[in-house]
């Protein structure tokens, strides 16, 4: 049985949280994961064609661990505590007592195996039979159940592979060799599909709101995209993420909050500096009490205070300009705060055009904001 793509459906853009074309999210996603360019083992049309982002994550995740059942699965040294004959690894003598193993000619050893049974193959099988029960694929009944229904089939090849509790932090603990490369995304996507899924506390299968948890996944997938675009794009610049800023303050506090911009840009010839900080908001303005549309005050005095504290450490730090990067799901808009020495500027990125203008759009606002 072959798993192909998701189902063929009539609409030519399909598109997922926020008004953002499937495609373009894919995109972002390469780009957040270190994966682009990627190889073309997915046509567009298959992209385009998911009914939904759970659709099109299953869809390569069913090919990806496909393809290693062609190949082989990854193998791993693997913990193993069992009775058997013999000595093998490490006895343990109070369950070998308890379990009486020493009168069958057995002991209950602790040893290491090389299997299949390894965790990174545990993590796609249990992500794929939870991706069965609660996977959503779309209004098509006949299309989501095919797709399940191809989902249900890999998890049955996978027979001997353990189906675990999925925790975030056990998939992002794991280590990959030269030849993982597959397995990387994989597990990437696996982490997705288990953010999208997140349990409440209260029992049963409750997610957690969905608005306020796309948008906590969709904030992460943002941030990383925008740096990693900006790191493979910008060869005249040095790009730092997430580097963390001194207060410069006369003595220590350690009351003081940690600064972490998410970028800052560095153009290797003249050494000019942009601070930037992306924002995935459902809107880029709120309203005072009387309606009256404006800036998000928190969003500008952190970036002031990225900017002001940095001041004395060079000329280039005493010009720096700051950049707050939102998303434009309707409309856009460009606006410019000229302070006493730094400006900051109010960027908005369209996300629901076409990908190629997406990309042109995050190289035209660092290049018209340079040089200011």
């Amino acid at each position: 049985m072959s798993v192909t793509g998701v189902p063929k459906s009539s609409n030519s853009v399909q598109f997922a949280e926020f008004g953002i074309p499937i495609r373009n999210l894919w995109y972002m996603l390469l780009y957040a994961w270190n994966e682009y360019p990627i190889s073309s083992q997915w046509s567009l049309a298959d992209i385009d064609d998911a009914p939904t982002l759970d659709a099109l994550l299953a869809s390569i995740l069913a090919k990806l661990i496909q393809q290693r059942l062609r190949i082989g699965l990854g193998r791993d040294y693997v913990n193993q505590n069992q009775s058997i004959r013999g000595i093998r690894g490490r006895i343990d003598f109070t369950e070998s007592l308890k379990q009486r193993s020493f009168e069958h000619g057995q002991a209950f050893c602790e040893f290491q195996q090389y299997s299949a049974n390894a965790p990174k193959n545990q993590i796609v099988r249990s992500t794929l039979a939870r991706l069965v029960q609660i996977g959503s694929f779309g209004p098509d009944r006949t299309l989501a159940n095919e797709l399940r229904h191809n989902l249900r089939w890999l998890v049955r090849s996978l027979d001997g592979i353990d189906i675990i509790e999925l925790k975030l932090d056990f998939i992002r603990r794991q280590q990959f060799g030269r030849n993982d490369g597959d397995y990387r995304l994989m597990l990437a996507i696996c982490e997705l599909i288990l953010q999208r899924q997140m349990p409440t506390e209260a029992t049963g299968q409750h997610r957690l709101p969905t608005i306020d948890r796309q948008s906590l996944v969709l904030y992460n997938i943002y941030e990383r995209f925008v740096a990693n675009f900006y790191r493979l794009h910008l060869s005249r610049y040095t790009v730092k993420s997430q580097s963390r800023l001194s207060w410069n303050t006369k003595q220590d506090n350690i009351y003081l909050p940690i600064m972490k911009p998410d970028l800052i840009l560095q153009e290797k010839l003249s050494g000019e500096i942009i601070v930037l900080d992306t924002k995935f908001t459902a809107k880029s303005l709120t309203e005072n009490m009387w309606g009256k549309q404006l800036f998000e005050s928190s969003h500008l005095y952190q970036m002031y205070a990225y900017l002001n504290t940095q001041e004395r450490l060079s000329e280039f730090h005493q010009k720096a300009a700051g950049i707050l990067l939102y998303p434009a799901i309707h409309g856009k808009f460009s606006e410019r705060i000229e302070l006493e020495d730094h400006t900051i500027v109010i960027e908005c990125l369209d996300l629901t055009t076409s990908w190629q203008e997406v990309e042109e759009q995050l190289l035209d606002v660092v290049a018209r904001n340079a040089n200011q």
